[in-house]
This record gives structure tokens, C-alpha cells and sequence, in this order.
């Protein structure tokens, strides 16, 4: 990558032309009504608004500022990595010591104290054991059901996922934001009906 001088600002802007790279990402879930898988920026972007949005179903010791800020950094490290599926559990597992060293690089290459900010924020939306983080993390994860329930369950029915993998792995939701899940549970069981789910 070309590295251009912009001074006292260079190595964000070094950064910022390096994230330029997760709009590449592709993700399993498709635009509404289209054909084109979305991207993970997209996707990053889409989860922040949402954040905004919802604020005000949000509990109230949760900070949307803050939820908005890793929802724009929750995924960047899919710019090493790549995207894998929430359902393919091995591989999950699999990439999670490779994320945690793509985040060192990525936010590493911004100088301090931005740096250490950006990783802490990713670190705390991985553990998900603050309000902000489980906050985040149900967003995130309703976020591909809403589509998928609003594509006819693209990205479901394109991978064999079950109803009881959708909500075996969505938990958390319920436990975060039990108001949406319950709604979101009689979609999904119209949604197996429908055979979107097997």
C-alpha cells in the first residue's frame, strides 16, 4: 500500500486506508432483495445505526455511544481473517487466536493513546461481560436474523441451518433483550413453516 506522509496524522490515516480493506469482506447474509452478499463494512455500519435507532429499548445502563463505537470496530479484524459463518462453530473457534492477533496489527497501527482505545473497545465487545458489550453483541446477532427473515431465509436455507441452531446460538439475545427475542422466536417458527429453516 502506498504510504503518504500527512504528518502528526499520518499513521491514522495510514490506518484509515488500511481498513478501506474490510468493504472487500464478503458476508454469508445477502442485501434485501438483492443478489449481492454484503459486505462486513456494510454490515458494520448497518449495527451502528441500529444501535442509534434502538436506544430507546436499550437498557438504561447501557451507553449507545459506546455501543456505537464497537459496532464500527467489532469486525475489522475480518480484514486478516476473513468472515466465518456464526453457526460453524469449529471454525469460530479456530479463528479466534488469529483475530486477537489481527487486532494487535490493525489497531496497533494507530499511535496511542487511539490505539489502545480501538483494542480495548474490541477486546470488551469480544468478552461481552459489560452491559455496552451484551448490548452490542445481541444487535449484532439480530441484525442477519432481521434480514434473513425479511430475504425469505437466504443465508439459512444457502447453509442447512436449523431452527435449533438459530436459537441455540442466539441465546444471548433473550438473555440481553428478552421484549425482541420473544418476538423474534414467533418469526423464527414461521420461518421453519415456511421452510426457510429446516
Amino acid at each position: 500500500m502506498t504510504q503518504l506522509s500527512f504528518g502528526a496524522m499520518s499513521e491514522v490515516i495510514n490506518f484509515l486506508m488500511e481498513i478501506d480493506k474490510l468493504k472487500l469482506v464478503e458476508r454469508r447474509t445477502k442485501i434485501i432483495g438483492h443478489g449481492r452478499p454484503e459486505n462486513s463494512a456494510e454490515h458494520s455500519w448497518h449495527f451502528a445505526v441500529a444501535a442509534m435507532s434502538l436506544a430507546p429499548f436499550a437498557p438504561e445502563n447501557v451507553d449507545i455511544s459506546r455501543v456505537v463505537q464497537m459496532a464500527l470496530l467489532h469486525d475489522i479484524v475480518e480484514i486478516d481473517v476473513g468472515d466465518v459463518l456464526v453457526y460453524d462453530l469449529a471454525a469460530r473457534t479456530a479463528i479466534a487466536e488469529k483475530e486477537a492477533v489481527a487486532a494487535e496489527r490493525l489497531f496497533g497501527l494507530l499511535p496511542k493513546p487511539q490505539s489502545t482505545l480501538f483494542l480495548q473497545l474490541w477486546q470488551e465487545y469480544e468478552a461481552g461481560a459489560t452491559a455496552d458489550s451484551r448490548f452490542a453483541g445481541a444487535l449484532d446477532r439480530i441484525l442477519p436474523i432481521l434480514q434473513n427473515l425479511h430475504n425469505e431465509g437466504q443465508s439459512w436455507r444457502e447453509n442447512g441451518i436449523s431452527l435449533e441452531q438459530v436459537l441455540k446460538r442466539n441465546a444471548l439475545v433473550g438473555e440481553s433483550w428478552p421484549e425482541l427475542w420473544q418476538h423474534v422466536v414467533g418469526h423464527l417458527y414461521s420461518a421453519q413453516e415456511k421452510g426457510w429453516l429446516i
